[in-house]
């Protein structure tokens, strides 16, 4: 998947009115991301992702393995986009429903197996509508 394609289907997918908005989105999940996951693994995904997505997961806290839930997962994907909470929660699952389209499932069962059970919900294709958070 290109970077063109990539961020396409985060804005239609969620609905946002640019490709900016979708890019910002797409930034803040994964960097988020990145930052909760171990090691290598952040980097492992981005080989397999478009450059300007890729650089996403290749910052300097990446493979820090922070823990956090995923409310707070979502929080601080709402921080870093600056808008509302309900409305990160769609977007970060509209772009790691892109991300696990994009990478092999091999790659998403190797990020899935780094996180808790409590963030099965974020990886299930096909949800409807916005995913809830505990407040």
């Amino acid at each position: 998947m290109q970077h063109d394609e990539f961020i396409g289907q985060v804005q239609n997918r969620a609905h946002l009115s640019s490709r900016g908005d979708a890019e910002v989105a797409t930034r803040a999940t994964l960097e988020t991301l990145a930052e909760r996951l171990a090691g290598r693994e952040p980097f492992n995904a981005a080989a397999q992702l478009p450059r300007g997505i890729a650089q996403y997961l290749q910052h300097e806290y990446a493979g820090s393995g922070t823990r956090f839930s995923l409310d707070e997962f979502f929080q601080l994907v709402s921080q870093r986009e600056g808008i509302e909470l309900p409305d990160a929660i769609h977007h970060a699952r509209v772009v790691i429903e892109v991300l696990t389209e994009a990478v092999s499932p091999g790659e998403i069962s190797d990020i899935r197996s780094q996180l808790p059970s409590d963030f099965d919900p974020l990886f299930e294709a096909g949800s409807q509508g916005r995913m809830r958070v505990n407040t």
